[in-house]
């Protein structure tokens, strides 16, 4: 698919403003406007939402959400040279797309989103982890999103959708599942990107719940998890010893044996010794 939307092909839009992706901002093209649309149907019916999207790039993805019907398209591009090329998308678009170019670590969406809202982006490798860390940690729940559409390398996204028992089992699993329901939608070969990265990517949807999946202290969950994975090789009754004098008693009492690790223990469980510890902190025990 050359056009979607009346506008050249990517390559072309990349060659006319010079577009070459740099490595130091994690850009990786994606140039197949079959792909993008694709990935855009993925973050389901948009005609009644706005869309925050990060690290737009040459706007392959904005076509895809705006020609797939989003109500309005808010993007936020920290590369100057991008701009020129999503200026031509806005001008294809009036009045639904809005770019801004500045660092998406430091801006907040909802001064410039309405409600209801879903995040779709092809995400800057060295920051995808870190604004996905955010989304799922805000003070409130509910968040401001009803769902993540996002393009991760293939490990990362495989980390997020993990299982207790393997590998790729750890925090990010427990943090993404404890709040919202995540699945890998699609897979991509390192080919379908300019530059070609030397991984596999992956697209990862994620609906928020109403509310998270178990009741547990965000902050005691997130200290239980942290010190239970910085040493997933060490049995728990000594990665969490630290957190109480009597955790062989209370990860009995939460359904876990003393002896397992780690990555064989599932999130309901985890978040059973966090309530547990949190008890015990208030009642000064």
């Amino acid at each position: 698919m050359s056009s979607i939307d009346g506008l050249p092909p990517l390559r072309e839009v990349i060659a006319r403003h010079d577009l070459r992706a740099k490595k130091q901002l994690g850009q990786n093209f994606l140039l197949d406007l079959n792909l993008t649309a694709k990935i855009a149907r993925q973050a389901g019916d948009l005609t009644q939402c706005d869309v925050l999207e990060i690290g737009p790039g040459p706007g392959g993805l904005t076509r895809g959400l705006l020609a797939e019907g989003a109500r309005h398209v808010l993007a936020i591009e920290k590369d100057a040279r991008a701009l020129p090329a999503l200026a031509e998308i806005a001008a294809a678009y009036p009045g639904r797309l809005t770019v801004i170019n500045d660092d998406a670590l430091k801006i907040d969406p909802l001064a410039h989103l309405t409600p209801p809202i879903r995040i779709a982006a092809n995400l800057p490798y060295n920051i995808g982890t870190e604004l996905l860390i955010r989304w799922l940690t805000p003070p409130d729940w509910p968040p401001f999103w009803e769902s993540l559409t996002l393009m991760f390398q293939k490990e990362v996204a495989e980390r997020i959708t993990a299982r207790p028992g393997s590998k790729a089992y750890g925090r990010l699993a427990l943090l993404a599942q404890w709040r919202a329901e995540a699945r890998i939608v699609m897979t991509l070969p390192p080919e379908a990107f300019v530059p070609a990265p030397k991984v596999h990517s992956a697209v990862v949807q994620m609906t928020a719940l109403p509310e998270p999946r178990f009741p547990a202290n965000p902050a005691i969950l997130s200290q239980v998890t942290a010190a239970a994975f910085n040493q997933r090789r060490k049995m728990l009754r000594a990665a969490l010893r630290g957190l109480h004098p009597r955790i062989e008693d209370l990860l009995e009492l939460a359904g876990i044996a003393p002896t397992s690790r780690a990555e064989e223990i599932d999130l309901e469980r985890f978040c059973a010794l966090a309530r547990i510890l949190e008890h015990m902190a208030r009642a000064g025990k």
